[in-house]
């Protein structure tokens, strides 16, 4: 299973159907609902530890 960047939650990679770009890599969501409301406010749903690792390069 491939872990999305956001949310926290767990989606398959292969089967997500709602999916989105952010800094370049690939976010799988479970619902439209809230691949809307990460498009709306992406940066609280963005795992820290991925964004410390986006910043630190």
């Amino acid at each position: 299973m491939t872990k999305g960047r956001a949310p926290a939650m767990h989606v398959d990679g292969a089967t997500a159907k709602h999916i989105a770009e952010y800094d370049g890599q690939p976010c799988y969501f479970c619902a439209p609902a809230c691949k809307r409301a990460f498009h709306a406010e992406p940066e609280p749903h963005v795992d820290p530890r991925t964004r410390y690792e986006r910043d630190s390069k």
